[in-house]
This record gives structure tokens, C-alpha cells and sequence, in this order.
């Protein structure tokens, strides 16, 4: 008799012991260690403690590849808003360009404006 009450008290022991979670005790069935010797009650507490480290290990897999896939997704992300960021970068460069051409060329129009109106105005000045 002793021996079971020990054999089921270690068992126990070692089964809540390596759960580790509460998520994990909710997934434990429960092990009929009557009629059981202390080396096969031990193994079957064993192979269960590792069924549930092996599911515990596979959730914890889970997590790690969806957390890997959203962290690809968002450098993807990344990436389309670098060459949007270099595109907008070149489109302000060219614009600046282009301001400073149209700035040139109106300079380029007024000054031969002024010109036409100083002849004009020495011819009409000689003229007198």
C-alpha cells in the first residue's frame, strides 16, 4: 500500500512540477496509476509531461512563425515606403529644377522686356 500512495505522490509531483503553465494543466488527463508498478506509472507520468512539453513547444512555434511572418510583412512595408520616399525625394528634386528654370527663363523674358522698352524709349528719345 505504500508503495502506490508513494508511486501516485511522486507521479503527481513530477506531472505538476514539468507543467509549468496553468494552459497546460487544463490539458492533462488524468492517469490511472491503480494496479500500476512505480517504473511503468513513472513512465506513463513521464511520456504525458512530454506530450505536453512537445504541444506547449509546437504552440510556442506557432507564435514564433506568425510573429515572423508579420515582421516580414511590415519590412515588405518598409521597403515600399523607402521607394516611395527616394521617388518623392527625386520628384522634389526636379521640380526644383524645373522652378528654377521657369524662374530663369521669366528672369531672361523680363530683361528683354526692359530692353525692348530702353530702345524704345532712346529711339523715341533721339527723336526729339
Amino acid at each position: 500500500m505504500k508503495k502506490v500512495v508513494f508511486g501516485s505522490a511522486l507521479a503527481v509531483g513530477l506531472l505538476f512540477s514539468g507543467a509549468g503553465q496553468s494552459s497546460a494543466n487544463s490539458l492533462i488527463q488524468p492517469i490511472d496509476i491503480q494496479g500500476m508498478d512505480l517504473e511503468s506509472a513513472l513512465q506513463a507520468v513521464q511520456s504525458q509531461r512530454a506530450q505536453l512539453f512537445e504541444n506547449q513547444l509546437k504552440d510556442q512555434l506557432e507564435g514564433i512563425h506568425q510573429r515572423n511572418q508579420q515582421l516580414a510583412d511590415l519590412n515588405a512595408q518598409q521597403g515600399q515606403m523607402d521607394v516611395l520616399s527616394n521617388s518623392q525625394q527625386m520628384d522634389m528634386l526636379r521640380l526644383q529644377s524645373m522652378n528654377s528654370k521657369r524662374n530663369e527663363a521669366f528672369d531672361v523674358m523680363t530683361n528683354f522686356v526692359k530692353k525692348m522698352q530702353d530702345s524704345r524709349s532712346s529711339i523715341i528719345g533721339n527723336m526729339r
